[in-house]
């Protein structure tokens, strides 16, 4: 095509011309029918196409075509998809003067080959018009093919999006035409003329005429216009995967899950001896009583101190889990630890749950779309996430699912995958190192979105991998629950009337009574009483365990028409459970419970006749990946307990610790159950056991002492609060020997020997115990009270049993007198039964059997009224021995505090009184209780925290104090006393030179009221702790302090949080930190001390005390500790101080390693701003927290960080042994970084 093909409409011209020569040369229009235009010799000899952009808004339009496409087949499909977009075009051109022409053009491009640029002027005509205006439109239909590759069993959507961009343009066409141009005409009749003539005579009035440079003439022509023109098409293929082939795996792999655990789980065989009978689910399952353990902190307005304590919350079910105001988290627990002693019914209740959830009946099955059981003594070393569920959840008719298609499924349906993990206790020590999978799922590095479920008995170690977001205790069955489950047992054999037998039989046997609240021997007592109502007599675990033993030994031996011997087993059975009990002993010491067969076989043991008495069953393994023949135990515990009876036979002949390689107490737990059973088994073996658990006590329990045991949060004093931080290794320890108690007293109840009383009294120099978690251990104890006639100390402690009942159950226990003894019964939230005052009859025989005993109540309720708190009083009158009372946050007014006062003279033993947080006492109730002071001289610990009381109050309390000359810790804190009360009190503190412990926080005193009180202190040289936060006494107050703190070289605790000091202040007492040699806790925290102040406090903190020096003089070889360093100091709090940025927070993260016993540290920036700390000074503190050992909870709210050093300090914590919490502001963590780590706390 030539440029002049563009121009088809010239030959309208062209012909107008010829019909005006015709007309002049005929002189009548005749001719007026173009025929044809002979342009042969027509020449464009110049031409010049110019375009440019016109203004800079955009038009943009959009088209989206999609389709669902479908492939049912195992290949790949390729489908063509077609979008199609009709287009319109429409086009007006108009003549302007001088005969150049405008046109406007809007035009409207499908997707095809347009790209980018001008290319559109190639698509459009320009026309000439003789009329003013014309107008053309057009429709085009193009489209666009697309071909998509759809893989085997998916389904996609695909969707082709065009974005087109339009905008005005202006273009300009100059062309120049030389030569001859034939036309011919017709008129009516047919008859035709050619005319011929030169292009430049007849167009010379549409253009301008030129000479070229051979001099030939040539008319010019050229149009200006504008058009709407298209810069750009975006096009974008989107493939949504509606369904995929791992969907269908999914499907299939759910239904199989579902469908086996319907087989394998539903019912269960409760005697092995029995292969003919079993049991569902749905029949026998009874509930069990749940326990969630939390740990939380309450706090007052920020200005309270933190207190950390344990609670128990009993559960409907685990649904209740997914309650925020149950557990009080903001989002579903990842982690649920289920604990349990042996026999408590874990696995069974697991295995319901797994049921219940395939079905979706509850919570968590609703919640999760794959629910996995996995039996953790099953798992191998080395062995895969993905192998375990191919092992033990999955069919093997199951086709098309392998290990890869297993990993693809739980990596596509993570937030939905269900891990039910059964008995850590039973995982073999070579699955639980670090690096395998069980860990690493447990800590999160494995499926970190998944939900795990995990059941252990106690203290199996689930915790080192992982702090599980809630903590649940199976209590075994309430008394309700019991009568039910020995209903449905005995309606299952269709002998009902057993259970009422049974149930009246066991009334009265308070032995056997604290055993059938555990599933596996109250199934067991079902057991015997169906088939031996004389064997249900004992209440040891051994005894039923040996009677149901007796009773699968004579049933065989009537099968087998084998003669019973009148006393003890035939021969045969002995020897072959004995050889038995030596192969569960070798397994449970290597942490299992299955035997090979193969293994057994090699040893000559008669496993058939083992098979025909029941102990065992013979099973293959539920693990497809190693698949083998084994005998199985019914229980863990009964393995145990043939272990046991070996040992006891062994222990005859060899030494126990190289017997059962009890080298410490954590091995000791391990085989606890095991200990129990051979101390039941064997009088003699019972004694040598003892003999080494207390060789065993005095090795890892001697540095402990009675004060340490006041301190551990679930045995702490009512009254007593815990004013210094204890040391991990303490609080590890009191907790270990907390366990070892009960395990003695377990060993007592088993075998109740004189000799074995005497070796556990040796083993326990003090007994603390929980009477409402332990009751099961009321037998033991009351043997112990009853023969014990030793120095020893007892700590009981009930949270349930009113004051009356406890009294009395105390009685009970002690039926003859013990002057030796001293027993702390500590009821805390107790309620008193006012319309039951304690008997004088008990008064009386406690006073005589335990004048050791000493009583400490906290009590729970509203005591506003004048006669309730009466009633209150005719019950504490009676008891016995009352030491502390806690009334706080009881409501109590003047009128209602009046008859407690009165009463003080029948408590003349009391040394702690508490009355916090009662806002109506006010001044008023000051003077109520002045009176009242002179009756209890032996008063050492006096909290008067947040009771409105002013000056006057002050001032009228405080000549009353004279009393309490063996005052330790007096606390005022909360009450606006003002310097003018703090006079008043100044009068009588050098008086109390026992104090330790003086709490004067929020209480209104300025630089003037410690410019009065400093002179006093410096006689209360025993001061341990001193609190004067949240008191405006700025630079000055610290000034004058600081100068007498070499008097007080006592001092562990020195709270000065919110007191207004700067650098200036923090520089006095830098000048005397030397002499606080004992310092443990530091809280400048909330102040405007700058980066120089805060790095030379931390500088000088740093340097070790003289008390270090002492323990580890230089040259020292056996100093363990690094150089220079600070060993006392526990716990700093440098945060929130107004003028410290990151640079002085970064050089303190270079410092701190030098402070390696520190358990608390708070680094947390000012409010406002924040503090930066740079990738360099985070990385000194990730490099720092290692060298902290004993760091539990680090504060680095208010900081900001850059990503690279957030993730270093995170991955430090998460690794650190102990450290359990990081704090850190939410809206200051960086983008994209991870935040999953369990310690993180945002």
């Amino acid at each position: 095509m030539t440029d002049l093909d563009r121009f088809t409409d010239l030959d309208h011209i062209f012909a107008q011309w010829a019909q005006e020569k015709l007309r002049k040369k005929f002189r009548k229009p005749k001719y007026k029918t173009l025929v044809a235009v002979d342009a042969k010799d027509l020449s464009v000899e110049k031409y010049e196409e110019t375009y440019h952009r016109e203004g800079g808004t955009e038009n943009v339009t959009y088209n989206e075509t999609s389709e669902d496409l479908e492939n049912n087949s195992n290949t790949v499909e390729e489908h063509v998809m077609t979008a199609t977009d009709t287009t319109k075009s429409s086009y007006e051109w108009s003549q302007t003067k001088g005969y150049k022409l405008s046109a406007s053009m809007s035009v409207n491009v499908g997707l095809p080959d347009i790209g980018g640029g001008l290319s559109v002027k190639g698509g459009a005509e320009f026309q000439l018009f003789e009329k003013k205006t014309k107008k053309r439109e057009m429709e085009d239909s193009r489209g666009h093919q697309t071909k998509v590759d759809v893989q085997p069993w998916s389904k996609v959507r695909v969707s082709i999006r065009t974005n087109k961009k339009v905008h005005k343009m202006g273009f300009s066409l100059k062309f120049c035409l030389q030569g001859k141009v034939s036309v011919q005409m017709k008129k009516k009749s047919g008859k035709t003329k050619t005319v011929t003539g030169d292009v430049v005579d007849i167009m010379q009035k549409y253009g301008t005429v030129e000479t070229d440079t051979n001099g030939k003439r040539r008319v010019c022509l050229s149009i200006e216009g504008t058009f709407e023109g298209m810069t750009r098409i975006d096009r974008k293929v989107n493939t949504t995967v509606l369904s995929s082939k791992i969907d269908k795996d999914t499907d299939v792999f759910k239904t199989s899950v579902k469908d086996y655990y319907k087989v394998k789980l539903t019912s269960f065989k409760p005697m092995s001896w029995n292969d003919g009978f079993s049991l569902t689910y749905d029949e026998i399952f009874t509930e069990l009583e749940l326990v969630q353990i939390l740990k939380f902190k309450t706090k007052k307005e920020s200005i309270q101190s933190e207190a950390e304590r344990e609670q128990k919350q009993m559960l409907n079910s685990l649904d209740d889990l997914f309650n925020p105001d149950v557990t009080g988290l903001s989002t579903a627990p990842r982690c649920i630890l289920i604990e349990g002693e042996a026999g408590g019914g874990k696995t069974t209740f697991l295995s319901k749950e797994a049921l219940d959830a395939v079905s979706q009946k509850t919570e968590l099955g609703r919640r999760h779309d794959l629910v996995l059981f996995i039996r953790l003594r099953e798992v191998g070393e080395g062995e895969t996430i993905e192998e375990m569920v191919w092992d033990q959840c999955v069919p093997e008719t199951t086709e098309g699912v392998d290990v890869q298609s297993i990993r693809a499924i739980l990596q596509k349906n993570e937030s939905r995958v269900l891990f039910l993990l059964d008995g850590y206790d039973e995982l073999r020590p070579e699955a639980r190192a670090a690096g395998q999978a069980i860990p690493k799922l447990l800590s999160g590095k494995l499926y970190p979105n998944s939900t795990i479920v995990i059941t252990s008995r106690p203290s199996a170690g689930v915790q080192q991998h992982t702090r599980p977001d809630c903590h649940v205790h199976i209590m075994g069955f309430s008394r309700r629950h019991v009568e039910k489950y020995m209903q449905q047992y005995f309606t299952v054999l269709e002998k009902q009337e057993l259970a009422n037998t049974l149930a009246e039989h066991i009334k009265d046997k308070e032995l056997l009574n604290t055993l059938i609240y555990i599933p596996i021997f109250l199934m067991l007592v079902c057991v015997l009483w169906e088939q031996d109502q004389k064997m249900v007599s004992t209440g040891t675990m051994t005894g039923l365990y040996d009677n149901l033993l007796t009773c699968l030994v004579r049933k065989h031996c009537k099968r087998e028409a084998v003669a019973m011997p009148t006393e003890g087993l035939p021969t045969e059975v002995a020897e072959s459970l004995l050889q038995l009990g030596k192969l569960a002993l070798e397994a449970l010491l290597r942490n299992k419970t299955l035997l090979d067969l193969t293994d057994v076989e090699k040893e000559n043991v008669n496993w058939e006749l083992l098979l025909k008495l029941g102990v065992v069953s013979l099973e293959l393994s539920s693990s497809r990946s190693h698949p083998r023949k084994q005998l199985n135990f019914s229980h863990k515990t009964m393995q145990e307990f043939l272990a046991g009876r070996y040992v006891a036979h062994a222990l005859l002949n060899q030494d126990i610790v190289e017997l059962l390689q009890l080298t410490s107490i954590t091995k000791v737990f391990e085989l606890s159950n095991l200990l129990q059973f051979t101390c039941g088994c064997d009088s003699r073996a019972a004694q040598a056991v003892m003999e080494e658990l207390s060789n065993l006590s005095k090795k890892e329990f001697s540095h402990l002492q009675t004060y340490d045991f006041q301190h551990v949060s679930t045995y702490s004093l009512i009254m007593e609060m815990s004013h210094l931080p204890v040391k991990p290794e303490i609080k590890k320890s009191v907790e270990a020997y907390r366990r070892f108690v009960l395990l003695c007293l377990d060993v007592l109840n088993e075998t109740k020997e004189p000799g074995v009383l005497k070796t556990v009294s040796r083993a326990l120099p003090v007994i603390i115990m929980d009477l409402d978690r332990h009751s099961n251990k009321n037998a033991a104890l009351k043997y112990y009270m009853k023969n014990i006639k030793s120095s020893h100390r007892m700590i009981l402690k009930s949270s349930q049993v009113d004051v009356t009942k406890a009294l009395q159950y105390l009685k009970q226990i002690v039926p003859s007198p013990i002057p030796a003894l001293k027993v702390d019964l500590r009821l805390q939230y107790v309620h008193v039964t006012f319309n039951s005052p304690v008997p004088d009859q008990t008064v009386q025989h406690l006073q005589h059997c335990l004048p050791g005993l000493r009583v400490d109540l906290k009590l729970f309720g509203q005591f506003n009224l004048l006669d309730k708190t009466a009633r209150l009083v005719s019950v504490l009158k009676n008891v016995p021995g009352l030491r502390a009372l806690d009334l706080s946050h009881t409501e109590l007014t003047p009128s209602s505090l009046q008859p407690l006062v009165q009463a003080f003279s029948h408590m003349s033993l009391l040394e702690e009184l508490n009355l916090s947080y009662n806002t109506d006492l006010g001044d008023a109730g000051m003077e109520v209780l002045q009176v009242g002071l002179s009756s209890v001289p032996h008063l050492a610990v006096l909290r008067l925290g947040w009771v409105s009381m002013t000056a006057v109050g002050m001032s009228s309390l405080a000549p009353f104090m004279r009393h309490l000359v063996r005052l330790r810790e007096l606390d005022i804190t909360g009450n606006k006393i003002g310097d003018s009360g703090l006079e008043s009190l100044t009068t009588v503190l050098p008086i109390f030179t026992a104090m330790q412990v003086l709490g004067l926080r929020l209480i209104s005193i300025s630089p003037t009221g410690m410019r009065t009180l400093v002179p006093t202190l410096c006689q209360l040289t025993r001061l341990i702790k001193l609190d004067i936060s949240y008191n405006d006494i700025g630079d000055p107050g610290l000034e004058c302090l600081s100068a007498i703190l070499h008097h007080l070289t006592a001092m562990k605790v020195l709270d000065l949080r919110l007191t207004g000091i700067s650098d200036r202040g923090i520089s006095s007492l830098i000048k005397a930190l030397p002499h606080l040699v004992q310092l443990q806790v530091l809280d400048v925290s909330g102040n405007n001390i700058g980066d120089s102040g805060i790095v030379s406090l931390v500088e000088t903190l740093c340097q070790p005390s003289s008390l270090d020096m002492e323990q580890n003089p230089p040259g020292d070889k056996s100093l363990t500790t690094a150089p220079h360093c600070n060993t006392t100091l526990q716990e700093l709090d440098i945060g929130r101080n107004r003028g410290v940025t990151g640079a002085g927070l970064g050089r303190v993260a270079q410092l701190i390693s030098a402070l390696p016993a520190l358990t608390r540290l708070n680094m947390s920036g000012p409010w406002y701003p924040p503090a930066h700390l740079p990738d360099a000074a985070a990385m000194a503190l990730a490099e720092a927290l290692p060298r902290l050992p004993a760091l539990e909870r680090l504060d680095l709210e208010d900081i900001s960080m850059e990503l690279a050093g957030f993730q270093a300090v995170v991955q430090a914590a998460e690794e650190h042994p102990t450290l359990e919490e990081l704090h850190y502001s939410r809206e200051r963590v960086p983008e994209g970084a991870d935040t999953t780590a369990s310690c993180l706390r945002l």
